[in-house]
Parts: C-alpha cells; sequence; structure tokens
C-alpha cells in the first residue's frame, strides 16, 4: 500500500455524547458557582455599613436610601432633648456631630446610651436626609474616659486637630470648643 493514507479511527458516538455530557456539567456547575459568587457579593455591597466623618459625608453625600455611620464628636453645647409627642413614644434628641472641620445636626428618637455627652465621640448608624439631617436608629458612644473610636480619631487627624507623632488623640473635650459659626480653634 504505498502513498495510501489510513483515517484516524473514529469513536464511537456513545464516548462522544459522554465528553459532551460532562463538559455541559462542568459548564453548568461553573455557571452556578459564578452566580452565587456574583449574589452573595451584591448581598455583602448591600448591607454593608461604612463609617463616615461629616466632612466626609458633605464632600461626597451618600444616596438617601444607603445607612452608613456617622462618627465624630458631640459638639458643646448642641445637644437638645424633646419631649415625647405621645404617652409612650421615644424621646426625640437633637444634636449636631462635628470633626472640628463640618458638622452634621443629628436626630435620634429612643434612649441615649448612658455615657452619651457633649464633647465626647460617637458614632451614629442611619440615614442623611434630604434636608441634610442625619435621622439616626442607632448611637454608639465611647466606653470609658480614654476611648476613641479609631474612625474618629482618624477623622481628627485628616481635619488637621491631632498629629500621630505628637503622642496619643487629644481627650475630646481639650479640643471640642469650636464654635462652627464664628471660626474657633
Amino acid at each position: 500500500m504505498s502513498g495510501a493514507v489510513r483515517a484516524a479511527p473514529r469513536r464511537p458516538a456513545g464516548l462522544r455524547r459522554r465528553k459532551h455530557r460532562r463538559l455541559a456539567a462542568v459548564g453548568l456547575v461553573l455557571a452556578g458557582l459564578g452566580l452565587a459568587v456574583g449574589l452573595f457579593l451584591s448581598a455583602i455591597e448591600e448591607n454593608l455599613v461604612f463609617f463616615r466623618s461629616p466632612s466626609d459625608v458633605l464632600a461626597a453625600p451618600p444616596p438617601p436610601e444607603r445607612a452608613f455611620r456617622l462618627g465624630g464628636l458631640v459638639e458643646a453645647g448642641s445637644v437638645e432633648r424633646g419631649g415625647a409627642a405621645m404617652a409612650g413614644a421615644r424621646p426625640e434628641i437633637r444634636f449636631r456631630v462635628t470633626d472640628g472641620a463640618n458638622t452634621i445636626q443629628v436626630v435620634f428618637s429612643g434612649v441615649l446610651p448612658d455615657l452619651f455627652r457633649e464633647g465626647q465621640g460617637v458614632v451614629t448608624l442611619g440615614r442623611l436626609g434630604p434636608d441634610g439631617v442625619f435621622r439616626a436608629t442607632e448611637v454608639l458612644a465611647r466606653h470609658d474616659e480614654t476611648y476613641m473610636p479609631p474612625e474618629v480619631a482618624e477623622a481628627l487627624r485628616r481635619a488637621g486637630h491631632w498629629d500621630p507623632a505628637q503622642g496619643a488623640p487629644p481627650p475630646p473635650a481639650g479640643w471640642n470648643t469650636l464654635n462652627p459659626r464664628g471660626g474657633g480653634g
């Protein structure tokens, strides 16, 4: 047999079908895994709550439906306690949160933590209304005289009220005498 080319033997049809089914199954598993990862990441992103200082919020306001944490110091002289509108209703408290450079008005209905005071660190959870007022659903106060949330300390550093090279963050009452309307320092 000179010069005759032999054709490669054909695989039986059953082997080809099995191979295609395996490839299809692997493809479906990979597609399902990709979909599950995508849904997981989407759910995490929707439920993440980010800390922002008043300066951060004013520079780039979040969408009204987005919950976030607003942190800073309770501005001295800003706490106003209102009575409950009806018997059994939760009292409304208004105060301002500052990072030294900017201030945001906060409204909270409920009972404040025992450690909540003017001039002290606070982190609130809620949403910014279209009127620029932050409506808090939760208020967290610092837990001892020397504690300051790391986010608040970072906001103080960015606002120029604290230089880490010069030691620990200042006590809140020591610098929180700023008057946002009349300057201060």
